[in-house]
């Protein structure tokens, strides 16, 4: 299978079970062995074995050949050797400690990630080592809102009064005079 393509079905099947910070590299001057490194962070040991997984399977119904798989078992640091193209799908703690960018990063390949259109119309390209890598036009992950503080308790000790309590209910829409009004009790007294 064609360079260009491999790489070009590895990065959709990692893109399919949402990888994070997908990276390629040429390596045809460091080594004979393959042409393409690919790194790709998982957040988790089940993602890391889906990611796998998916490249494997890609890679499979495109035509190419899948030399071996490692790592599965604890799924923190996943190898897919594709022949041409080595694919290492790692946890981001691993991936910062073992920093395989800086030993296969000399060369990265210019490629388009994300969805920026129909996967035929995609294209990768080598770059000079000077040009950055593409990033992701993926949306950041939503952050978490910040912790409520729980509300003052009244101490007897203190004479400390309780906070205003806040609620983020929904206000009720405003209702006419006179709508679905519920009828008015009267009381009849007697004297």
């Amino acid at each position: 299978m064609e360079i260009i393509k491999l790489q070009r079905v590895i990065i959709d099947a990692l893109e399919d079970v949402k990888a994070q910070d997908i990276r390629v590299f040429s390596t045809t001057h460091l080594t004979g062995l393959f042409d393409r490194v690919v790194v790709a962070s998982g957040t988790s040991n089940r993602q890391t074995k889906a990611l796998a997984n998916s490249v494997r399977e890609s890679v499979k119904e495109a035509g190419g050949e899948i030399i071996s798989t490692e790592g599965e078992e604890t799924g923190e640091w996943v190898l897919v050797d594709c022949g041409d193209a080595v694919v290492h799908i790692m946890q981001p703690a691993l991936r910062q400690y073992y920093n395989l960018e800086e030993i296969w990063g000399d060369k990265p390949v210019r490629v388009k990630l994300g969805a920026d259109g129909p996967r035929s119309a995609r294209h990768a390209e080598e770059v000079a080592e000077d040009e950055p890598v593409a990033k992701s036009t993926a949306k950041p992950a939503a952050k978490k809102a910040p912790a409520r503080k729980a509300p003052a308790k009244t101490g007897a000790k203190t004479g400390a009064k309780p906070a205003a309590k806040t609620t983020s209910a929904k206000k009720a829409p405003a209702r006419k005079p006179g709508a679905n009004a519920p009828a008015r009790k009267t009381s009849t007294r007697s004297s």
